[in-house]
């Protein structure tokens, strides 16, 4: 077979010279818990017939350089922006990831404002839009279980970059993107109902989809799988993972 096909895991529509590597995943990355079976069911009701399985669940670590493509063209670009701001990247900047064919900038949370502003404005990057904030909890992720990923896109350049950023479960605080991306409002507010992230600045941050005196955050890890008991007719049906276990 020939390389023409792509066989041998090369793109023939890539050009792989030395201004255009591929990025590689970062090797060595943070091991945030150890799973085992299918689903990290412990209480025996996996029932995948996987309950043996024990894997590691790790965090993809920083990549180097070069990152491959427009990548290192975008990081150069945000770095020379922040220095010129007065700004030490690598105080900004906790690590670049490069994974999945996906850049992620990991900042660190006093400069999200900064960081999103510049990343909007300055022509060479043009970020203009913002298509909403997703919540992530790792409860084994120690001093930075809440993450707030935001993924960003230049109409300009036609290019699709996230920035990830974190808090400890004790201070759940994030600066609010709503002044830079206005359309990031219900995105805040959905992220807070779910996951109780606290975006400060927020014009309105209530919740959008529960009650507003409902008890918890329901996509967290540690919430009860299935949620809460249902009741049907009078008779209590408890939650999935309650409701049967397997020796």
């Amino acid at each position: 077979m020939s390389d023409t096909n792509g066989s041998n895991g090369v793109n023939p529509e890539k050009d792989l010279g030395a201004s255009n590597l591929p990025g590689q995943r970062g090797e060595g990355g943070e091991e945030i818990r150890l799973q085992r079976g299918m689903f990290g069911a412990n209480n025996g009701g996996d029932t995948s017939g996987y309950g043996g399985l024990v894997r590691s669940i790790r965090l993809p670590g920083p990549a180097t350089r070069p990152y491959g493509g427009w990548f290192d063209e975008v990081a150069d670009e945000l770095e020379g922006a922040l220095e010129e701001q007065g700004l030490v990247p690598e105080n900004v900047i906790d690590r670049t990831v490069v994974d999945r064919d996906e850049l992620t900038f990991h900042i660190e949370r006093e400069y999200l404002l900064r960081v999103a502003q510049t990343l909007r404005d300055d022509p060479a990057l043009r970020f203009e839009l913002c298509t909403g904030v997703s919540g992530v909890h790792y409860p084994g992720d120690k001093g930075r279980e809440l993450h707030a990923v935001y993924h960003l896109r230049s109409i300009t350049h036609n290019r699709l970059i996230r920035v990830e950023v974190s808090a400890p479960d004790a201070d759940p605080h994030i600066p609010s993107l709503v002044s830079v991306y206005p359309t990031n409002d219900w995105h805040e507010r959905e992220t807070y109902d779910f996951f109780g992230i606290v975006f400060d600045g927020h014009p309105a941050l209530t919740r959008i989809m529960m009650p507003d005196d409902w008890q918890g955050f329901p996509q967290r890890k540690d919430y009860p799988l299935g949620g809460i008991p249902v009741e049907y007719k009078g008779a209590q049906i408890p939650a999935p993972d309650q409701r049967r276990s397997y020796s």
